[in-house]
């Protein structure tokens, strides 16, 4: 509250009873009782701070709060972006593995909170591109003639490049084992620190943390903004029981989810399942597609991951991993049931087992889920 002078003991300071002294001791003549000089004149003083401080009370000081949010602040700025920019979003991610339309909001939000106007005049547009980003990832993508960082369609376009360029480059690090983590982090970590620096910690590094988490934070509202601006024309829906068996007896060893590595000793997410398998056992693509890749890496072993093309505009993936020996090369196409490779001990591995996995625009789901009952 503000500091309000003290009317009413300045008031007191003048009697409104007061008398005059006069020389010898002679009474004065009695004065008729009346408001003193000093009363008048801050009488009304008084009552015109008291009438300000009165009308602050009622309405708050609103003026103030402007100062207590600080750039970066945990609120989003989603009313800033409306529903005609989500078409746009869609078109940005739509062949992108772990980059979503509102992940690509929520990135945009803590860069600039859909403001063009920056104080940096090396860093333009909500994106906030510099020259040399803009002349590599963008272009006149609205087709109004001009190509520039202010313009938000071409801005979200050539972020949407950016990052679906990094998320490839996360998604080859990962399949070949170099990095772990969640796709949608690891590509927002190389956008904050670079891919060179991801590469050396082997996950996001403590330096990406908080660019990461904040951009996280903002992704609720903007799921929901996509949300209420589907497409005019829905597709069918993702998932389903539609893979075949990688090997012709499924008895689990270790289910998806968290647990604690048998060797590492660290508990986090089992991204798969493992499949009891005896060494040399014939293992199967669970769906046609093409080889991504086929190996070896330091965890895995030898390890085959098969792209089978989009389900509902998302990329659908297996793999394949601690074989004994491959039997496909990258690039390859493959039919349903098609040999892979045989199941063996390689990488990080207690004993012979399939490592099997399920990737949905990049992202680690329940391969129980995806497989036929019937084998």
């Amino acid at each position: 509250m503000r500091n309000v002078p003290k009317g009413d003991d300045a008031a007191q300071t003048v009697s409104p009873t007061s008398t005059t002294s006069t020389t010898a001791g002679a009474a004065a003549p009695r004065r008729r009782s009346g408001p003193g000089a000093c009363l008048l004149v801050v009488l009304p003083g008084v009552v015109t701070l008291g009438a300000v401080f009165a009308f602050v009370s009622l309405v708050g000081d609103d003026t103030a709060a402007p100062q207590d949010r600080a750039p970066g602040h945990a609120e989003t700025a989603v009313g800033n972006v409306d529903g005609s920019y989500v078409p746009w979003l869609r078109k940005a991610t739509a062949d992108c593995a772990g980059v979503t339309p509102a992940l690509l909001a929520a990135h945009i939000d803590q860069l600039s909170g859909w403001q063009s106007d920056s104080a940096s005049l090396s860093e333009l547009g909500v994106a906030r591109f510099t020259d040399a980003g803009w002349k590599k990832w963008g272009r006149d993508d609205d087709g109004n003639g001009t190509s520039t960082p202010l313009d938000k369609v071409d801005a979200i376009m050539a972020l949407g490049r950016q990052d679906c360029d990094l998320s490839k480059r996360m998604t080859a690090l990962r399949t070949k084992g170099a990095v772990n983590g969640d796709l949608a982090d690891l590509t927002l970590a190389a956008y904050a620190v670079g891919v060179d620096e991801v590469a050396e910690a082997g996950k996001v590094p403590a330096s990406a943390r908080l660019f990461v988490t904040e951009v996280k934070k903002r992704l609720p509202q903007y799921s929901a903004l996509v949300r209420r601006n589907p497409e005019q024309e829905a597709g069918v829906q993702a998932g389903g029981a539609r893979l075949q068996h990688p090997v012709v007896t499924l008895s689990v060893t270790s289910p998806f989810g968290s647990r604690k590595h048998p060797l590492t000793g660290v508990t986090k997410l089992h991204t798969g399942v493992d499949f009891d398998a005896p060494q040399g056992a014939q293992v199967s693509a669970a769906w046609g597609g093409v080889v991504e890749f086929a190996g070896m890496t330091p965890a895995y072993g030898y390890r085959v991951v098969i792209d089978h093309g989009t389900i509902e505009g998302k990329r659908l993936q297996t793999t394949y991993s601690h074989l004994s020996a491959l039997q496909v090369s990258a690039g390859q196409n493959l039919a349903t049931g098609q040999a892979v490779g045989l199941a063996g001990s390689t990488g990080l591995s207690t004993g012979p087992h399939l490592h099997f996995e399920v990737l949905l625009d990049g992202q680690y789901t329940d391969p129980m889920a995806w497989l036929t009952h019937g084998g």
